[in-house]
């Protein structure tokens, strides 16, 4: 499983899981477009990535905004002719009560995190197309697609519809060469977990049948299989990531 010579995009790579994903990349051997919307914390990590000898480079772009996603192809596929891999892991979740919920915040997660999944890999097609070769992987999550969480059915909707999206776009691009995968976190050990207190932290991890949260690395493994010619064979399929999170049926 490696990525030796191949052109990887890694969009919400500032933090978090997308910041683990881009340095589990790196370290595989592709180079590492690295993709967000604050400059000072790309390139936080472009510079760990650069001192642990990884190869990469940094974009700032709004997976909102179609025009940013075109610039990012166009800017991509101008210095290096090619896209071989995007995982697209951007996604907010604010907190709200279903009957709390503001329309403008329940808009602004869908067009965040769902349709901002289907602007990054529409623009990635055409590049993939024209080399009949592509791995898009989806950053999902267990919640809305294995479970729920009291003041998320907006993130979780999305999560959901991740994978419905992400089912009917195999089979559209099999025939292109691209494969699309996803991969569904549990809990893992995030800047937003951390913020939560050890408390609760203890608590997550009483319920995870392996006793531990996941780390960003973590996931990036499972990515790096997908997006790799080890899965070759693998198409519109999801990797839970979650410590056995979603398997007991009653409270451990």
């Amino acid at each position: 499983m490696n990525l030796d010579g191949k052109v990887a995009i890694v969009t919400g790579a500032s933090r978090g899981i997308g910041r683990g994903i881009a340095e589990v990349f790196a370290r595989a051997g592709a180079t590492t477009v690295l993709v967000a919307r604050t400059k000072s914390a790309l390139d936080e990590v472009a510079q760990g990535i650069r001192n642990a000898g990884g190869t990469c480079e940094a974009t700032v772009a709004d997976v909102t905004r179609p025009e940013d996603m075109t610039r990012l192809v166009e800017d991509t596929t101008g210095r290096h002719g090619r896209i071989d891999v995007l995982c697209h892991n951007v996604g907010i979740y604010p907190a709200t009560p279903l009957e709390d919920m503001p329309l403008a915040e329940w808009d602004h997660v869908l067009r965040t995190n769902l349709t901002g999944t289907f602007l990054a890999v529409q623009a990635c097609l055409l590049a993939m197309k024209e080399r009949r070769y592509g791995r898009i992987v989806l950053v999902s999550s267990i919640t809305g697609a294995r479970v729920g969480y009291p003041g998320l059915s907006h993130y979780a909707g999305t999560k959901a519809g991740m994978i419905g999206f992400m089912r009917t776009a195999a089979v559209e691009l099999a025939a292109h060469g691209i494969t699309i995968n996803a991969v569904e976190p549990g809990s893992i050990r995030t800047e937003a977990l951390k913020a939560l207190g050890e408390d609760a932290i203890a608590t997550m991890q009483r319920i995870i049948p392996l006793g531990m949260l996941g780390e960003p690395e973590d996931v990036g493994n499972a990515v790096l299989f997908l997006a790799s010619d080890a899965a070759r064979f693998i198409t519109g399929q999801s990797i839970v990531v979650d410590g056995g999170q979603i398997l007991p049926e009653i409270p451990l």
